[in-house]
């Protein structure tokens, strides 16, 4: 079966990330269930990567798909442009203000992650020519970081492999080094987490203050390896924004809505963004959503602006996508999903820990919450990777994948995200399966 799903795949898709040799022979998904994804052949894969970091609940949740069937019965869709609206996207907008950061109470919700970054990019620059600053356009961000794969989205994400095909990108985006506590090396005898910080400081005043709009960060750095900054980090990240007047942009497309123990993860060092961007698993996946949240400053800026605030999508505050967030979020806050994967999460990274304390290849071990790397590297004395040619990380990936267990690698490091309804026995089995996987093919 799987066989003839290949081939009419091949002859007429064209996929994510497409090259023929990873669309060669696919896996055919048919099924979910609960922590686990099923494929055309009747395997069963723990689903170590949550989909794409999205689905939180897990997969064949009812109640996600009753609200999208109650809603699409009442209304499918209707525009949401400006002197439009729906109970849905109202009541969302609603519960968002209660969940997310106190400064932040105004939402504009688009179809996913891309253009909630596109949107938090334009709103910054509209923002500054609001307020009689239009030279505030440049945006800063990391290395490793992100930010999806939209032209400026794709040139705010510090990953150069995603660049190569596409050049030149937009002008005005800027990268500086990441805060990668098990690489980051900054001047001797400089706390490392400040250093990191003080890179911010250093690109600003090299672009200027006046040509500098936002900066945009991951509170946890997701498909660049799960890097976890320094607990001091943030809190001059703020510092040096309020300072220069540079906004503060938090993505929060994987690290919201529960899955690093925090409802959004800058919570974690008790400072707030001037915008926040989410999706992913504000549906758990289960619908197209994301959207951004807006500072009270700058929401109050652009309703008194004389003209409109002219950036729309034609699926703008979709009022299925907006009762399954609603029904998603219900069930995050009535099974504890917070309180869930901190203490899962705290039992994955304790068990990463005790199973490759002592193994000859694993040069650290990260996480927050539910989402966690194992970065494998050929001397963890003096942090060398292995080659690149040796693909040490996709082949142990396949080597659990053989044993049942599909996730996400970034280069050598192997990341485990799982979703939050994944029980501590299906963890331990997972951490068990990369040790086999890893030992297997690195001869141990």
């Amino acid at each position: 079966m799987s066989d003839q799903f290949a081939d009419r795949d091949r002859r007429h898709l064209l996929h994510p990330l497409h090259s023929a040799a990873s669309a060669a022979d696919p896996h055919v998904w048919v099924r979910g269930e609960g922590a686990y994804l099923i494929d055309s052949e009747g395997k069963r894969f723990l689903d170590g990567a949550s989909g794409l970091w999205n689905v939180i609940a897990g997969h064949g949740r009812t109640e996600l798909l009753e609200a999208a069937r109650i809603q699409g019965e009442q209304l499918a869709f209707a525009s949401s442009f400006s002197g439009n609206t729906n109970p849905r996207s109202i009541e969302l907008a609603e519960k968002l203000a209660a969940i997310c950061y106190s400064n932040i109470n105004k939402f504009f919700f688009t179809a996913g992650g891309g253009e909630a970054t596109e949107s938090s990019i334009k709103t910054a620059r509209y923002y500054w020519k609001l307020k009689g600053q239009p030279t505030k356009t440049k945006c800063i961000s990391l290395v490793w970081g992100y930010h999806g794969l939209t032209l400026a989205a794709m040139s705010a994400t510090g990953i150069e492999s995603y660049w190569n095909a596409f050049e030149p990108r937009v002008p005005g985006f800027i990268h500086i080094p990441s805060h990668y506590p098990y690489r980051y090396e900054g001047p001797s005898g400089d706390d490392p987490g400040l250093a990191a910080a003080n890179e911010l400081e250093a690109a600003i005043l090299q672009e200027g203050p006046d040509n500098v709009a936002m900066f945009i960060v991951e509170p946890v750095t997701g498909a660049g390896g799960i890097i976890v900054p320094p607990d001091n980090y943030f809190q001059r990240i703020r510092e040096i924004c309020d300072k220069y007047d540079v906004l503060f942009v938090a993505d929060e497309i994987i690290t919201g809505f529960g899955r690093t123990g925090k409802m959004f993860g800058l919570e974690h060092w008790g400072v707030v963004p001037d915008i926040v961007q989410f999706a992913k698993a504000i549906t758990s996946g289960y619908f197209p959503l994301g959207g951004i949240g807006v500072s009270d400053e700058i929401a109050s800026t652009i309703e008194a602006a004389e003209g409109p605030y002219l950036h729309a999508y034609t699926y703008n505050g979709h009022p299925i996508g907006c009762a399954v967030a609603l029904a998603n979020i219900k069930i995050i806050e009535e099974e504890g999903f917070v309180e869930q994967a901190a203490e899962k999460g705290s039992h994955l990274l304790a068990t990463l820990n005790k199973v490759f304390a002592k193994h000859p290849y694993v040069g650290n071990i990260r996480g927050k919450g539910m989402m966690c790397g194992v970065e494998f590297v050929e001397d963890p004395t003096t942090k060398e990777p292995f080659p690149t040619e040796k693909q040490i990380g996709n082949r142990i990936h396949a080597a659990t994948q053989q044993r049942g267990l599909f996730t996400r690698v970034r280069g050598d490091t192997f990341c485990l995200a799982p979703p939050i309804i994944t029980s501590f026995e299906e963890l331990d089995w997972a951490v068990d399966t990369l040790r086999q996987s890893a030992n297997e093919v690195l001869g141990l």
